[in-house]
């Protein structure tokens, strides 16, 4: 059953209108990741995925994140669109973020865009932000989605919204 959609507001783009199957487009939204007084990423070269009723996720080039912030987790999983990913590790010091990043070495021709780049959850960051905004993590365990108020709802994630 496909929700109904909330009302899009003066300067937002409704979620719904996202495409499916999934696209992946630039952007120079500044994105910022920091955690314990640490960058972990900050670019204005990011790549945003737009799928229908999903908050975008934003990838950001391995370019933009500081040597050694991040090593190779275990685990895996596999997305119709984009093909086989993979987990990565976010390291401060001693302190380990485990599998709070994902990437997709060899993606499908259609995401090409995505090779090069990790996204990564909201939820563990003390700020993640895009153009200055605090970014509120997609609900569930699973989608890495991040929600501004540029994007009018409801978003995917929640209890009961599996089915959408």
């Amino acid at each position: 059953m496909r929700p109904r959609p909330d009302p899009v507001m003066p300067g937002q783009e409704s979620v719904w209108d996202f495409p499916r199957p999934a696209i992946a487009q630039l952007t120079t939204a500044r994105v910022l990741i920091t955690h314990a007084g640490t960058i972990v990423a900050d670019t204005r070269s990011a790549v945003r995925t737009l799928e229908t009723s999903h908050p975008p996720s934003y990838y950001i080039p391995t370019s933009d994140i500081p040597a050694g912030r991040i090593r190779r987790a275990g685990g895996g999983s596999f997305c119709e669109w984009k093909g086989q990913a993979v987990y990565w590790d976010v390291v401060i010091g001693d302190l380990v973020l485990p599998q709070v990043g994902w990437s997709y070495p060899r993606p499908t021709p259609l995401f090409e865009i995505l090779k090069d780049h990790i996204a990564f959850y909201a939820g563990p960051f003390d700020h993640c932000s895009v153009d200055g905004e605090i970014a509120v993590p997609q609900a569930g365990g699973f989608y890495g989605g991040w929600i501004t108020r540029g994007y009018a709802g409801p978003f995917k994630g929640g209890p009961g919204t599996l089915g959408w």
